[in-house]
């Protein structure tokens, strides 16, 4: 069994910028410098210190250890993406047997829970007057972000059928979801690692969800891409994407704190003042939204009022202690949903860990520990699978640690575990993804 990799192998140290000895009587100093790769595997080269994440990471790959040689390939992580299909293909499968023998559509299947609200949100459309019955805003499409819907309508003014573009581009984005998580775990430790990144993602529990009509996997393709452009200090670029991701998700604004810190740190370093247009860009998304349900339905506060409304969601810093609490002391009593809910908190307590003994880049750490923790106190919400998938640096610290035996044996308990998911999602809608 290979020894697992101790946290010091893919540390991101500081760049030494000391001088090397010349040749004698060159009366000159070499700088050190190390390459590293930017966003499309090009070489970047620069001297600072970079755990701040104010400037590309120059820790010494696992390929660069081991003496192999990268690929630089865009599509090196082939087995995940080949696995993501395959999950994909077999779920569909599987659902199109139970919508035959109920005499159901599939696509209707596909939509379910969230989709559905996602498709009201396309026609007809968000409501102008907030829903209120006996004094309380009930459910309706106004929790739902927009970007997704918006996507969905630009194919249903095509003539597609709008259930069949949400699901279509759900399923697309997971893919691309999966490739850029591997190009993060890429950047900070090697191809190698990259693909393990990506191949544990692709069958994280959660990742069944890519299945339905969700819009994770825009999110997660517009944060991996835009934690990828901070590291590469291309502020723009990486504020652009976030206003996508945070158009998608309130779970995105973990990602703002990511460019809020890049930002501070090159400014501090360098006093490089255009690193702003990062944080600045990266909450439009957000924003735009929330302005334009006050201008819509007169209501500023209409998603908050929503969500609590029609969800009964909000806020409680109780509500993770609440539910470690119940199960200690009747590990029996929890239902299905509340079984997952603890151990999606203890995964992720262990996941925090990882990422914290895999020191990485400070806009990378961030965003993970500011989606755990927003997650956690969501009540009902919680650290579910689907949340979990979100955090994703967790998993990228999975995948750049552990090798061999210890990783095959983490694939093959995700790939039962996605299976258990799927099954209890897709045959019986047991628990709320």
């Amino acid at each position: 069994m290979p020894p697992e990799r101790p946290a010091t192998d893919v540390a991101l140290p500081d760049v030494a910028t000391g001088p090397v000895e010349a040749p004698e009587g060159t009366g000159t100093d070499v700088v050190a410098t190390s390459p590293t790769r930017g966003i499309g595997g090009t070489d970047v080269t620069d001297v600072t210190d970079v755990t701040d994440g104010s400037s590309p990471p120059t820790a010494t790959t696992e390929d660069e250890r081991t003496g192999s040689r990268s690929r630089r390939t865009w599509w090196f992580p082939v087995t995940a993406l080949a696995t993501y299909v395959v999950c994909r293909v077999a779920t569909i499968v599987l659902m199109a047997i139970q919508d035959l023998h109920h005499q159901r559509s599939l696509v209707t299947h596909l939509s379910w829970w969230d989709g559905e609200w996602f498709l009201r949100a396309v026609d007809p459309g968000y409501p102008s007057h907030l829903p209120v019955v006996h004094g309380q805003v009930v459910a309706n499409p106004i929790a739902f972000f927009p970007a997704f819907p918006l996507v969905i309508r630009a194919g249903a003014a095509l003539g597609l059928d709008a259930a069949v573009v949400a699901v279509v581009v759900s399923g697309v984005t997971g893919l691309t979801a999966v490739w850029a998580v591997g190009l993060v775990g890429r950047r900070l430790a090697g191809d190698a690692a990259g693909a393990r990144a990506a191949l544990l993602f692709a069958v994280f529990p959660g990742s069944f969800i890519f299945s339905y009509a969700y819009s994770e996997g825009i999110v997660i393709t517009a944060v991996a891409f835009g934690l990828l452009a901070l590291l590469d200090r291309r502020w723009w670029l990486a504020g652009l994407l976030g206003a996508v991701a945070t158009a998608g998700s309130p779970v995105a604004l973990a990602f703002v704190v990511s460019c809020a810190w890049s930002a501070g740190a090159a400014i501090r370093r360098e006093r490089r003042f255009g690193a702003l247009a990062a944080p600045l860009l990266a909450p439009v998304g957000f924003v735009a939204y929330m302005v334009y349900l006050w201008v819509h339905t007169g209501q500023l506060s209409a998603w908050r009022m929503t969500e609590r409304g029609g969800w009964a969601s909000y806020p409680s810093i109780a509500y993770p202690f609440r539910i470690v609490g119940k199960f200690v002391m009747n590990p029996v009593s929890p239902t299905l949903t509340g079984q997952i809910l603890v151990a999606g908190t203890a995964l992720a307590v262990l996941g925090l860990v990882l990422m914290v003994r895999e020191r990485q880049p400070a806009p990378i750490f961030l965003y993970g520990l500011f989606v755990v923790a927003g997650a956690a106190v969501s009540l009902p919400v919680g650290l579910r699978p689907r949340f979990l998938l979100l955090a994703f640096p967790m998993i990228v610290a999975a995948g750049t640690r552990y090798t061999g035996r210890t990783h095959r044996i983490l694939v093959a308990t995700s790939v039962v575990l996605l299976a258990l998911m799927t099954l209890l999602e897709t045959a019986n809608h047991l628990v709320f993804p």
